[in-house]
């Protein structure tokens, strides 16, 4: 590529018709970046402005960093202008991806989704992020959540209530709702989110997205990020399969500290190529009884499901039913440790009073576990996670609906009291949090909408460690069911 070749100022060349920069996805919009198509300011520019019009609509953010992006902006794009190659760019180089405010940027504030922290300033940054930084991702901004992460929506007192932007009367889910809400309305290509109990497919699948969960170790969450349980995951959210395992490509990897690592793939592979690869014929589990609550499923839910299946079985993979595979007893192990986790976000002597009722109820819990009930919690939860993988070994993936409603209306969880708000949880999710308890990756897929246009997701399980496999399979659904040319109210 000659050295002083400018950018230019359209993208060309693409089969699919395109109107607006933010109609590319992540990786055409990589690859007008290294073909100077594109330049990575100028499409941080158009996300900026989106961002700043759109944001509050669909309480995407709660800080935007646009002098910290246009630097980055800039910094990516003299790398592409100086590279002799630029397919050793990394695949999404100059790509606009927010960042969830659970987790630290250097320089930036982290509130976590509380007033209590507000003004707190991040002295270091995650190791996700610094994966991130090394491949010259853009963070235009920290992506809304709810307080400290805790619960399946996005309604906080720093930000405006993040909302779906298939019907903004509608809660975007949480706890990565911002992130969700943004890539779904076009101010992101791709968001970075976390999940420890369905946080990155709840979102997805209320707002029609893409959400993966990788295996535990998969991306590291250090250096502060270890919790009780070691529930949580940061994973990709994005439009397709193929922008999710190139992000997923990005954050993956171990530091040195790291407890657990996964293992890393074969040499010379990626996510990414998995997704171009025919996943052969595979054996898959499916059951749609609700795991953690006595609660029933929607009808569109299991009309998802069911699709899913068939879709499965046209493409001539075996479909079974079977069990559950955590019992409803685990359900009390799961909400000790949870509780217990919520107390690890210090909050100053005083300030208890500042924080919302839904987190001064599970913090109350978590002081009452003793640390004799906190270790039987643990050490259950483990026992039912290796029995649970050892009932599934059988099959290759298992199927289940992501969610067990249709989207529910902002506010629809803090009607009543907070252990209302948490039992109306457990309904609306009853299918997401044991798989943080076995540690396995998930994906949801927005393979089915509703009369009023309301997007469905569906839940893939897969083996320990093998994302590959998911993402291939999860891309095979998206070329029978397209979704990509579906818009939002807001776009």
């Amino acid at each position: 590529m000659p050295p002083n070749r400018p950018f230019m100022a359209v993208p060309r060349g693409y089969a699919r018709t395109v109107t607006a920069l933010h109609d590319l996805t992540a990786l055409e919009q990589a690859a007008a970046i290294r073909s100077r198509e594109v330049s990575p300011v100028e499409l941080t520019e158009h996300y900026l402005q989106r961002s700043a019009d759109l944001g509050d609509t669909v309480g995407a953010f709660i800080t935007l960093t646009p002098q910290r992006a246009l630097e980055q902006a800039r910094e990516a794009e003299r790398v592409v202008r100086d590279v002799d190659d630029p397919d050793q760019l990394s695949p999404l180089h100059g790509v606009v991806v927010p960042v969830k405010d659970l987790n630290n940027v250097a320089g930036v504030r982290c509130t976590r989704g509380s007033t209590v922290y507000a003004d707190t300033i991040a002295d270091v940054d995650d190791y996700v992020v610094e994966r991130m930084q090394e491949a010259h991702l853009v963070m235009t901004g920290k992506t809304n959540t709810p307080e400290f992460g805790l619960p399946c929506y996005t309604e906080n007192d720093v930000a405006p209530p993040a909302r779906t932007p298939w019907d903004l009367s509608r809660s975007a889910g949480g706890s990565s709702g911002g992130a969700a809400a943004a890539v779904a309305a076009g101010l992101a290509s791709a968001a970075h989110g976390s999940d420890g109990g369905g946080s990155i497919r709840i979102p997805a699948s209320v707002c029609g997205l893409v959400g993966l969960k990788p295996s535990r170790g998969r991306i590291s969450n250090g250096p502060w990020g270890e919790s009780v349980g070691e529930f949580g995951v940061n994973g990709p959210i994005a439009r397709t399969v193929q922008d999710a395992a190139a992000l997923l490509d990005v954050m993956a990897g171990a530091f040195v500290d790291d407890p657990h690592p996964a293992p890393p793939l074969p040499h010379g592979t990626n996510f990414l190529a998995a997704a171009g690869r025919e996943p052969g014929t595979l054996r898959v589990g499916r059951f749609a009884t609700p795991v953690i609550a006595d609660t029933s499923v929607d009808p569109h839910c299991l009309a998802a499901y069911d699709e899913a299946s068939a879709l499965l079985e046209q493409q001539g993979h075996i479909v079974e039913d079977i069990g559950v595979p955590i019992p409803r007893d685990a359900v009390p192990a799961f909400e000790t440790a949870w509780s217990v986790m919520s107390l690890l976000t210090p909050v100053a002597p005083g300030r208890e009073v500042d924080l919302r009722d839904l987190t001064r109820h599970l913090r109350a819990r978590g002081m009452h576990a003793s640390g004799v009930g906190l270790a039987s919690a643990v050490s259950y939860i483990r026992l039912l996670a290796r029995r649970a993988l050892k009932a599934q070994s059988a099959y290759d993936v298992i199927l289940t609906p992501t969610l067990a409603r249709p989207p529910v209306p902002v506010g629809f969880f803090t009607e009543g009291d907070a252990a209302d708000d948490f039992t109306r949880q457990k309904e609306f999710t009853p299918f997401t949090a044991w798989v943080n308890v076995t540690g396995q990756p998930a994906m949801t897929l927005p393979l089915y909408w509703t009369e009023e246009g309301l997007p469905i997701g569906v839940q893939l399980v897969g083996r320990l460690y093998d994302e590959a496999t998911l993402i291939s399979l999860g891309a095979q659904l998206e070329q029978m069911r397209p979704w990509l040319g579906r818009r939002p109210e807001v776009w």
